[in-house]
């Protein structure tokens, strides 16, 4: 895997004490670097875009509501 993989990818936004994960529609799940906290979204499906900086980690450059 690449240092730089980029992401796209809708799931179930869930924050964890301090942390903000995404369970993915595809099946496990991302631990999110977030630049600002998404707290509106918190429990919703969300489309997540950004990049795979570390085995399991996204560098988030943007969060919205997934389309159903």
């Amino acid at each position: 895997m690449s240092s730089a993989t980029p992401v796209d990818e809708t799931g179930i936004l869930i924050r964890e004490g301090g942390s903000f994960w995404l369970r993915r529609d595809a099946g496990g799940r991302y631990l999110l670097e977030l630049p600002r906290m998404p707290v509106d979204e918190v429990e919703k499906r969300v489309r997540v875009i950004g990049i795979l900086s570390a085995e399991g980690l996204v560098m988030v450059e943007g969060v919205s509501l997934a389309d159903r």
